[in-house]
């Protein structure tokens, strides 16, 4: 990032923490997030909390686990960040506040390869293809967690009619799908590709294919009943603030 840039976000970010000093006593502000927003919240939220003097409590799932939750009623987080679809779906519920609804992150899906391995072409759907057939062994997330991506990537991989000659080599990952590269256990990871440069060892192979791309919409929203609906509120701006913008982008995210 130019230095201009960096002195930009850094500007943002003091006029943010001015804007809300002066609040009532500190609050602790629990957050539910999809885990794709891990890398973002955990640079963001010391920051946060720096300058606010409110604490937050960060607990991080796959989008569908989380919202059954909340829609059960197990758990009343104060924010939400899950895929706008499931937080569309908890407003049409009285979950959450329906004006509290702000998109804040686009993430397109890729492949990747532990660090310094062949990077097979992917620049077409019969390219991309036949390198998911070429694979020893291939990992994408595991749909039974409730996450975007394996459950896309099941669809995906019957369209393409190669569903069964992938499942015998598929490792269904429970976490970050970079942790098998990097460990050998995969030769190929399909997974959003903020996921993917989040560890250390990979590299990305590209985007898939324009025709097969799916684009994951991020969204967050005020959880109904939030026991600190005011800090909460400072929460959610400070994350469409110039400097959570920037950080985002640093991590391989469209904003909004």
């Amino acid at each position: 990032m130019k230095r201009w840039s960096i002195l930009s976000a850094a500007a943002g970010l003091g006029l943010f923490f001015v804007s809300c000093a002066g609040a009532a006593s500190a609050a602790e502000i629990t957050v539910l997030s999809t885990t794709a927003m891990d890398g973002v919240l955990k640079k963001l939220i010391p920051e946060f909390e720096r300058g606010t003097g409110n604490k937050i409590a960060l607990t991080l799932q796959t989008s569908g686990a989380a919202e059954k939750r909340i829609a059960s009623g197990e758990v009343t987080p104060d924010v939400a960040i899950l895929t706008g679809p499931l937080i569309d779906d908890l407003i049409r519920e009285g979950k959450v506040i329906a004006g509290s609804k702000q998109d804040i992150a686009r993430l397109s899906m890729g492949v990747g390869v532990r660090a310094g391995a062949a990077k097979p072409d992917i620049g077409s759907t019969d390219a991309f293809k036949q390198a998911l057939l070429a694979a020893k062994t291939i990992a994408y997330p595991d749909p039974a967690g409730g996450g975007a991506t394996g459950i896309y990537l099941v669809k995906l991989l019957a369209q393409l009619g190669i569903a069964d000659a992938v499942r015998a080599k598929t490792k269904l990952a429970t976490g970050p799908v970079g942790a098998l590269l990097v460990n050998g256990s995969a030769e190929l990871g399909v997974q959003q590709i903020p996921e993917l440069k989040a560890v250390p060892g990979v590299d990305i192979v590209g985007p898939l294919p324009p025709d097969l791309q799916t684009i994951t919409v991020l969204t967050l929203g005020i959880v109904t009943g939030s026991k600190q609906p005011e800090a909460a509120n400072a929460f959610v701006k400070f994350l469409v603030s110039p400097a959570a913008v920037s950080e985002i982008r640093a991590r391989g995210m469209d904003p909004g």
